[in-house]
């Protein structure tokens, strides 16, 4: 695939690398789409029968948005990353193929047959690349795109479709089993170390965005949007460098708060979380607090918000569901911050400014300010776990 400005280049290799990869390749097909998404959050939140001003005319557009335009935005763009133009209009027609007599929104499908389809037809048009005869290129481009991606997409429907509608039931399944255990805050044990880890666009992209859209399609709403996207944690890690932190990193707390909270940056914070790893409990309790209060006002959104800022949530909160998300968030932030001034002592063991000790050999002092460079941050803390 092709950069691009959502797929900021990941170097290195191993597992974490690879999967830091995929989670840009799947943020690369969705977030240029997040438009598209929010469109249809908004449309469902004001028309369905229970939105703020129903109308079953508009109401209408709810299916069709959300089991076809969608998919095939997806497919389209995705394709689009592999080979251009042509992939994207052959990653387009297979998408059709997985949304014809789906139960579910194929959005997980599209994200895998678009870039397929498009890599089909990149390694044929690398076969036979000045092989054809002149006058004959229009001819043998266009027919080649339609025989591909027309057998992609009865392909679609007769084979990626059915496994990927069979894994998705599966997976809403065992959240839905973790719903009804009230197990559901638990995810924040695996959710929030692999988002310090720059793993969140994997994560909510990868994961709880397909889940979350066939539920709210079903439900109109789903706590599955806000499990990795709640900027409530974020808030309180930083709220607790603001006030207890080492002295020299204080001052960069308000302004990653801003950008964090307000603005749905989350990576601003994961390297304050690197540097002092203890504060990833801090990160998993205000999670699970979060989580926790979702379930028990039963709260929901009816699309991604994305970004994760406030702003974003109270958008695509539907009628008569912003205490129990508000509440979420605030409690996810208190409960954070209470657990990471905890971890952090306070501020009772920090030396005084011009008496920097070897705590705080990573941190930025102000002689020396300059923007914290996430890799060089996960280069540093790897070197201090070895």
């Amino acid at each position: 695939m092709t950069s691009s400005s959502y797929t900021p280049e990941v170097k290195g290799q191993g597992l974490r690398a690879n999967v830091q990869r995929l989670g840009g390749y799947l943020a690369a097909m969705v977030m240029p789409n997040i438009g598209a998404f929010i469109a249809w959050g908004l449309i469902t939140a004001l028309f369905i029968p229970t939105g703020w001003i129903p109308n079953k005319t508009l109401a209408e557009l709810v299916g069709p948005m959300i089991s076809i335009l969608l998919p095939v935005l997806i497919g389209y763009t995705g394709g689009r990353l592999v080979h251009g133009q042509r992939g994207a209009v052959v990653g387009a027609v297979a998408t059709m193929g997985l949304v014809v007599g789906a139960d579910v929104p194929m959005i997980l499908g599209a994200m895998i047959i678009g870039p397929l389809t498009a890599y089909v037809l990149k390694l044929f048009d690398g076969l036979i690349e000045n092989r054809i005869r002149p006058g004959f290129e229009m001819l043998v481009d266009n027919f080649s795109a339609g025989i591909i991606g027309a057998a992609m997409a009865i392909g679609g429907v007769y084979g990626i479709g059915p496994v990927v509608e069979w894994l998705t039931k599966q997976a809403g399944s065992g959240v839905d089993w973790l719903v009804g255990k009230d197990l559901l805050p638990l995810t924040s044990v695996l959710v929030e170390p692999a988002k310090v880890l720059f793993l969140n666009n994997a994560i909510n992209h990868g994961v709880f965005g397909p889940l979350g859209i066939a539920e709210a399609a079903d439900k109109g709403k789903s706590i599955l949007f806000m499990i990795e996207s709640n900027p409530g944690p974020g808030l309180g890690l930083l709220l607790a460098f603001m006030v207890f932190g080492p002295r020299a990193l204080r001052p960069s707390a308000p302004a990653a708060i801003i950008v964090q909270f307000l603005g749905g940056i989350h990576e601003i914070y994961f390297p304050y979380v690197l540097m002092k790893p203890k504060l990833i409990l801090a990160m998993i309790a205000g999670g699970a607090a979060g989580v926790g209060t979702f379930v028990i006002t039963g709260a929901g959104l009816v699309a991604t918000p994305s970004p994760g800022s406030i702003f974003a949530y109270l958008a695509v909160t539907p009628k008569g569901g912003h205490f129990g998300v508000i509440l979420g968030v605030v409690i996810a932030a208190a409960v954070t911050f209470a657990v990471a001034s905890a971890l952090l002592g306070f501020g009772r063991g920090e030396p005084a400014a011009d008496a920097l000790g070897p705590d705080e050999e990573t941190a930025v002092r102000p002689d020396e300010e300059r923007a914290i460079d996430p890799d060089e941050t996960l280069d540093k803390s790897a070197k201090q776990e070895v």
